[in-house]
Parts: C-alpha cells; structure tokens; sequence
C-alpha cells in the first residue's frame, strides 16, 4: 500500500485547534454521547444522581468516545492516506503532523474520562475501558484489516456508551441498558455495510475486507438485511421490556418500517444510490428512536 502521509502545511492556531478537533470525529462522538444520556437519563427514574455526578458522567463519555476515535484516526493513518473519503482528514493530509500527536492527543482525553468514569463507579469505568479496547484494539489493531467479522465483533464496543450512562447512574447492568446497547451494536453494520457498498472501490483498493468488498453482493445484502430485521424487532423488544408510552412506539414502528423499505430497496436494486440512502438515513434512525425514549422519560 502506497504511503501518501503528506507533509504538514502550513496552519494557522485556529486551524491547528480545528485539526484536532476533528480528529475525535465530532459528529461520531455526538451521536453515541446522545445514546448514553438517553439510559442515563431513564436510570434518573430509579436512583438519585446531583447535577455535577451527571456533568461528570456526560463528560466522561464524550472524552472517551473523543479519545478512542483520535487513536483510531492515528492507527488507521495509512489507510486514511489512501482513500479518496479520507485522505483529507487531520492526520493524513498532514494538519496534525507528526502523527503521534493524534496518539497522544486521543490517549490523554481517554485517559481523562477513565479517570470521571472510575470516580463514578467501577462499573462504569469498565465500560470506557471496554470501549477503548473493542473499537481501538478489537477493531482497528485486530479485525479492521483481517476479517469480515471487523464491524460486527468490533461494533460491541458501540453499544457500550448506553451501558455506560446507565451504570454511571445506577452502578450496575441491567436488562433494559443491555437491550439498548444491542440496539446500537445491530445498528452499526447496516450503517457501515451501506456506507461500504456505496465506497466498494474506495475499501477494494486498500483491501479492507468489509463484507460487500470480500463477497458477492447478494450475500453482503442477506446480512446487512437480517441486521435491520434483528434492530427493528429488538427496538420493539425494548419499547416492551422499558414500558415506553406512544412516542416511542410511533417512532420505533414508522421509522423501523422506513428501514425496512430502504433495506428492501437497497435488496431488490443493489445501486450505489439506494445504498447511500439507506446510510444516510441510518444516524437520524437512532438519533430519533433515542428522542423517542427521551421523550417518553420526560412526558412520565
């Protein structure tokens, strides 16, 4: 594989500050911040918790998930180097320069949250532990460029956010955390395979073997197809098990119906286009179902 690191150019403070901003991948970080307020926000109903506790446990969670994507940024560098979707990130396109900054930079703020997290409670700092080893060391050091089971065994550590806003609260796992968490991890393959059928070129060419790339992709959409069928019918588990009000069951059965159509779509008529929008409708997808138990939560 071609080493296309550039040098660093020549950037201004703010635009360093941007750098390493966007090498935590904020958009990421939001969205599973948002799906560990959500438990964390329905474990408030069951224990009590001051507003500095849940400043702490918010942070914590935002650090980790910050830190954990800086490392994979740093470890995934030569990867990101040669794909046309990332070769302008911060460490790549030499914003952030020498690379090791990104490590560094991304292991202090994990390093920071563990410390919130443990303060919390122990269970809690597990959870960020197990975050950093399943999608830094499972994922990106192990399965990322060896196998097609990379973002279905490296996608446990996505559902560990939600565990983590309930155990901060609560100190202890429970079924209704559990089944969130799971609703997250049967999300992200349907996220990625999408985005990795549209980019099937981008992955073939720095051979990562995601599964649209290392098989037909008939086999590829049977998968991404029984991942949606498992989220929508766990998403309705969870509305059964959390004892959730309309909101959440309106949400949980148009939206669920919408993915399903497009998994559909995407089955009948494998395009690109379908592909994309199917990926591009998966992050409001879990975004609205978490507003949805928010919602009801609040509406109690």
């Amino acid at each position: 594989m071609p080493h296309l690191l550039t040098e660093a150019p020549a950037v201004g403070r703010w635009e360093r500050i941007k750098a390493y901003v966007e090498v935590t991948k904020p958009r990421s970080v939001f969205l599973l911040v948002f799906t560990a307020v959500v438990p964390l926000v329905v474990a408030l109903q069951q224990a009590a918790f001051s507003w500095v506790q849940v400043s702490a446990a918010i942070l914590a969670v935002t650090l980790a998930c910050a830190g954990a994507n800086a490392v994979s940024c740093y470890v995934d560098r030569d990867l990101d180097a040669a794909m046309l979707r990332t070769c302008q990130r911060p460490v790549p396109s030499g914003r952030i320069n020498p690379p090791e900054k990104a490590l560094y930079w991304g292991l202090f703020l994990f390093f920071a949250a563990l410390v919130l997290g443990w303060r919390l409670n122990p269970v809690a700092g597990i959870c960020l532990c197990g975050g950093m080893l399943g999608y830094v060391g499972v994922y990106s050091l192990w399965l990322k460029r060896k196998s097609a089971w990379n973002i279905v065994l490296g996608g446990f550590s996505g559902g560990l956010p939600a565990l983590f806003g309930w155990t901060a609260v609560t100190g202890r796992i429970d079924l209704l955390p559990v089944l969130i968490a799971g609703l997250v991890v049967l999300w992200i393959p349907n996220h990625i395979w999408s985005l990795a059928i549209f980019y099937r070129d981008d992955y073939a060419r720095v051979r990562v073997p995601m599964l649209p790339v290392v098989t037909d992709i008939a086999k590829a959409l049977h998968c991404l197809v029984l991942t949606v069928l498992l989220m929508v019918a766990l998403s309705l588990w969870i509305g059964y098990v959390g004892s959730w009000g309309p909101v959440y069951w309106s949400i949980a059965l148009l939206l669920g119906a919408i993915t399903l159509v497009l998994s559909v779509g995407i089955y009948v008529k494998p395009t690109q286009a379908n592909a994309w929008r199917l990926f591009k409708f998966s992050s409001p997808y879990l975004f609205l179902l978490f507003s949805g138990m928010l919602i009801d939560v609040l509406l109690c």
